[in-house]
């Protein structure tokens, strides 16, 4: 851990889940973080782990997870990304089950982690709350029958694409025009579901019809629009 790290206190926390979360009060912030229970995390830590028993969710304050399914030969097969503002697990929590993901630190992290009864206590006192927790719910059930579709659906080629897409539409761009979010080849694979040399061909292909250009593990953009069409999103 970095000697000179500070942790976001309560406040702070609160702050940022009320970015995501409104219309709670200053006694449902205090339920959530009474005793400010977050960590920092590298890159690699393991958040939790599927087929663990979830005893709680967590709320990721900075940095991005990736969370998982595990195949076979352990290849992984990854869901989505967290971002700032997330919450994850709460699912499990609520259905009292175990943990049906895998969640790893992508890009160095802060979590807290929020008890399940805590959880549930705010859901039973908020509506509102429980509301909001119910359409994130069912954004994430459509994303989900959406990949589906695709894999039933769309080429490797196609499907990479849309996930080229996607992670600018969600992480947006640097300063330097490329993904604000840094993925190894293989975990570009395990988004789109196919092998990693698949993904590196056709990285090239994209970069040779000037879609994108590489600059290591960076990828930069250069043609949205065709980019878009070729995914089957225009």
């Amino acid at each position: 851990m970095k000697q000179n790290l500070v942790l976001p206190n309560c406040n702070q926390l609160a702050d940022k889940f009320s970015e995501r979360f409104h219309n709670l009060s200053t006694d449902d912030k205090n339920l959530l973080f009474w005793d400010e229970d977050v960590h920092f995390q590298k890159r690699g830590s393991s958040i939790y782990s599927e087929g663990d028993f979830a005893k709680g969710c967590y709320f990721l304050y900075s940095g991005i997870l990736k969370v998982f399914k595990t195949g076979i030969e352990g290849k992984e097969q990854i869901i989505r990304f967290a971002k700032p503002g997330d919450l994850i697990g709460f699912r499990s929590v609520l259905s009292q089950e175990r943990f049906c993901t895998s969640a790893k630190v992508l890009e160095d992290a802060m979590v807290s982690f929020i008890p399940g009864t805590v959880l549930t206590k705010l859901i039973q006192e908020n509506s509102n709350f429980a509301l909001e927790l119910m359409r994130i719910t069912c954004t994430e059930l459509g994303e989900a029958n959406d990949y589906i579709t695709d894999i039933a659906q769309k080429t490797v080629r196609e499907r990479l694409a849309e996930v080229l897409i996607h992670l600018e539409d969600s992480f947006g761009l640097n300063s330097e025009g490329t993904l604000n979010i840094s993925l190894t080849r293989e975990e570009l694979a395990n988004m789109v579901g196919t092998a990693t040399e698949s993904v590196i061909r056709l990285l090239s292909e994209f970069k040779s019809d000037k879609l994108i250009e590489l600059h290591g593990r960076k990828i930069k953009i250069v043609n949205s629009k065709a980019l878009r069409k070729t995914g089957g999103l225009l």
